[in-house]
């Protein structure tokens, strides 16, 4: 698997959230069909052909995910929608190529414990994952997918 380090901006993102548990899987798949669905009421999408889905390991059950689409500043938070601000960041980022999910993410820990590398974790936030904060970069119709881990 190959690795880069990448710096991306600050953007705003907005879509729809869910907290849930590890043996709730089927809800985040019903928001993930819902966003997608929701895309063509952005009237200033960034790249409606990307769609991101943000995990933040907040609780020891489970996590907040987050399955949203860059916009532009000057688009109205639409109705039960959230909107997600993320600063600019460094990643590592890994591309996912059809292999088991959860080799590919503890493939990427231990490249993380090899490296002078860490996950990020925002100062005064209790999280419950080795990796805390997962982004992933989906593009519309296929299965391959980037994954952006923050780090420091």
């Amino acid at each position: 698997m190959e690795y880069e380090i990448k710096t991306f901006p600050a953007y705003r993102a907005m879509g729809l959230k869910c907290d849930v548990s590890f043996t709730d899987f089927e809800t985040i798949k019903t928001v993930i069909e819902n966003s997608i669905s929701r895309v063509k009421e952005f009237d200033y999408p960034v790249n409606p052909g990307i769609r991101l889905g943000l995990s933040y390991h907040l609780r020891p059950d489970g996590f907040t995910y987050y399955s949203v689409y860059e916009v532009q500043d000057k688009q109205p938070l639409l109705d039960n929608m959230v909107e997600i601000n993320i600063p600019e960041m460094t990643y590592l980022v890994a591309k996912h190529k059809g292999e088991s999910i959860e080799d590919t993410y503890e493939n990427i820990m231990k490249w993380i414990k090899e490296s002078d590398y860490t996950p990020f974790k925002e100062e005064g936030v209790d999280y419950y994952d080795e990796l805390p904060i997962k982004h992933e970069k989906y593009l519309n119709g296929e299965s391959d997918f980037e994954i952006l881990i923050p780090i420091k």
